[in-house]
């Protein structure tokens, strides 16, 4: 019975968030327009309130008079006031952390959080699992071990505010319950070199009955690999309770064949949608499609459809008026004091009833190298779809274009870095073109007009994107791949890996 305490006592708690959610989606709209009012009663008691009137906002029509959408460079002043020791500036009294993160554009960003906004990166985690356990009914795994593959949980001090990463600072506050089952050890989570920390986390987890495993796809999948070469047998053999895997931060479909393939067997798979700004969204459902919107957890949200972007005043809207199947950029106003503040994220709603989304790429990363304004979801659909039929795997890819007007046609040029390689790679950019043209109309005019010619596929060594990454220092934690750029700059450092 000892052993089986805490899936027991988890089965009630489970449940009773599980309503709660199941209560919260009625009363998305709502619980909206009164977080809402509460940021604007605390933040205009700031100077950022004070310099934006927040004082006298009363209804969103006049926040978006009032407050511009910005991003991070945008924002950084006032970041700079909290690191010089300014009390109220964009929230009450200080941050109580720092999320350092990197971001595209601007080097490190410093991301607040604040004594209020730190329950939602906790509580939306947790809250993820429940709604698991009680839709499902496994609560086996709180009865193994767990490992989160996150970034070191070394806190330095910037301004006096203690300043780390997002899944280090989430570490900080892991529930005691927790802590006796999650691996890896404090001081392996410390190491800054990702190989070191892989070999450690290998050593650890190695014997342990492990059931539970979360982090960003690409990690997971080195991770296994790693085991699967010291023990010759794949995942399902090494731990024969795994159940349930956790990822977020990248888009999973890209991933999924072969991570399942090392496994040996299908999981259960629980999606989250997290970032330094806040706990957005996270899968509720094994039925439905999407992720549900975290609408009552101190985040304001505003979309702005995909075709105002760039615009000098684009179209808002807050959470009632969006519709399903448009992409909009993600906007938002939290009580750590972020006001307005654009993500860098696409999404694009699946259901309004609740409200459920999918995460559909970058702001920032489409090829609209002629105005073809080809995204993220579009490039991993179509490769996935040509992959599939022709039972390919993809180990990871990035899209860029090749201008060239005077030597000819331009054209989109794919690094790709197969598992297995397709005999004719001519022929297979062609069925990845043709998925293309079937998803984006503006590439097919441009493909049709004869204006682009149909893309090329560039193979890339085995490991070659690993060794890319490794080289610029961006191995592991939360570092990326972008899928798609609007230059060349990724493309070039990559011919170098191409076989």
């Amino acid at each position: 019975m000892n052993m089986k305490i805490k899936s027991f006592l988890a089965r009630p708690f489970a449940s009773y968030i599980y309503k709660a959610i199941q209560k919260g989606m009625t009363t998305a709209t709502a619980d909206q327009e009164a977080i809402f009012k509460e940021l604007l009663r605390v933040g205009s008691k700031t100077v950022f309130g004070t310099e934006h009137r927040l004082g006298e906002v009363k209804t969103y029509e006049e926040f978006v008079q009032a407050v511009p959408v910005r991003d991070y460079e945008q924002f950084s002043g006032y970041i700079q006031l909290i690191k010089e020791g300014r009390h109220n500036v964009l929230w009450k009294g200080q941050p109580i952390y720092f999320a350092k993160t990197s971001g595209t554009t601007s080097g490190i960003k410093y991301i607040p959080i604040s004594k209020e906004s730190i329950s939602n990166h906790i509580n939306t985690a947790r809250n993820a699992l429940l709604c698991y356990m009680a839709s499902t009914g496994n609560t086996d795994f709180a009865d193994g071990k767990m490992i989160f593959l996150s970034g070191s949980p070394e806190l330095e001090r910037v301004g006096g505010i203690p300043t780390g990463r997002l899944s280090g600072i989430v570490n900080h506050h892991v529930p005691g319950y927790l802590r006796t089952n999650q691996l890896p050890s404090y001081e392996t989570n410390c190491i800054e070199d990702w190989e070191t920390k892989l070999d450690k986390i290998v050593e650890e987890t190695l014997l342990q009955d492990m059931r539970l495993i979360s982090g960003i796809p690409p990690w997971v999948q080195m991770y296994f690999d790693r085991l699967t070469e010291l023990k010759g047998m794949p995942i399902k053999d090494i731990f024969p309770n795994f159940s349930v895997l956790v990822h977020g931060g990248v888009n999973f479909e890209p991933y999924k064949n072969r991570l399942f393939d090392t496994i040996g067997k299908k999981v259960d798979t629980i999606e989250t949608f997290p970032a330094s700004e806040g706990f957005f969204a996270f899968q509720d459902s094994r039925e439905e499609e999407g992720l549900l919107l975290n609408t009552n957890s101190g985040i304001f949200f505003e979309f702005i459809p995909a075709s105002e972007l760039g615009k000098e005043n684009p179209r808002r809207l807050s959470l009632k008026d969006v519709t399903t199947g448009e992409h909009y950029a993600l906007v938002v106003s939290n009580n750590a004091g972020l006001w307005a503040y654009s993500i860098g994220d696409m999404v694009r709603f699946t259901s309004v009833n609740p409200y459920r989304l999918v995460v559909t790429g970058r702001t920032k990363h489409f090829i609209s190298a002629f105005g073809e304004h080809v995204i993220g979801e579009e490039v991993e659909y179509s490769l996935m779809k040509a992959a599939e039929e022709a039972g390919l795997h993809i180990t990871e890819f990035t899209v860029a274009p090749m201008i060239q007007q005077e030597k000819g046609k331009s054209y989109h040029e794919w690094f790709v870095e197969f598992g297995n390689k397709p005999g004719d790679l001519a022929a297979f950019a062609d069925k990845v073109d043709h998925n293309l043209r079937e998803k984006n109309i503006y590439y097919d005019d441009l493909i049709t007009g004869h204006i682009l010619q149909p893309l090329k596929i560039r193979a890339i060594k085995k490991h070659g994107f690993i060794d890319y990454m490794k080289s610029v220092g961006k191995l592991g934690g939360q570092n990326k791949v972008p899928r798609l750029s609007n230059d060349r700059n990724l493309a070039v450092e990559l011919e170098k890996y191409t076989e």
